[in-house]
């Protein structure tokens, strides 16, 4: 407990030399930037990487997890699991530092991904989230919105949003 102007209040613990750096993926170029900047990040601060995709609804975006005529008939978690798995060797094999590897896990949950970042990260004790954006501006940002944005909005931790510069 802290004493704030005389009142007391619950003080969160300060994440550890060993909390993670959460970064959330969608597999797209800036998140290949975003994991590249997290691995060196990670390397700087001797941090672990929690690697984080979330299993979304098909309705969000139809034929995300259906790129394939195999995987047309998988269990969504499990095309995801196959796209992560390609995603981190295609960002290896692109020349991003390997030092932190040793302590990278990877994660897949189901659900709305803003909420689920937020709290796997929150569970972890991260130190940092880190997602690419793509950036949008003008009518199809106020339409769908961003999901980094909406992360850096609701996230108690501090967040970094990386972008890859392709268009």
């Amino acid at each position: 407990m802290t004493m704030a102007a005389g009142k007391k209040s619950k003080s969160k613990s300060a994440p550890s030399k060993t909390s993670p750096i959460v970064v959330a993926v969608d597999f797209s170029d800036d998140s290949r930037a975003a994991l590249v900047w997290a691995l060196k990040a990670a390397a700087g601060l001797k941090a672990p990487i929690l690697l984080l995709h979330v299993v979304h609804d098909p309705a969000d975006a139809p034929g995300y997890y259906r790129k394939d005529k195999k995987d047309s008939s998988r269990p969504m978690e499990d095309v995801a699991e196959k796209m992560m798995h390609k995603f981190l060797k295609d960002v290896l094999e692109s020349g991003a530092p390997k030092g932190p590897l040793k302590s990278l896990t990877t994660k897949l949950v189901t659900g709305l991904p803003v909420t689920r970042i937020i709290e796997v990260a929150e569970k972890a004790n991260a130190s940092m989230i880190v997602m690419g954006s793509q950036g949008r501006t003008g009518l199809s940002h106020l339409l769908l919105g961003s999901k980094a944005e909406q992360v850096v909005q609701l996230s108690p931790i501090p967040v970094t949003i990386v972008k890859s510069g392709k268009k």
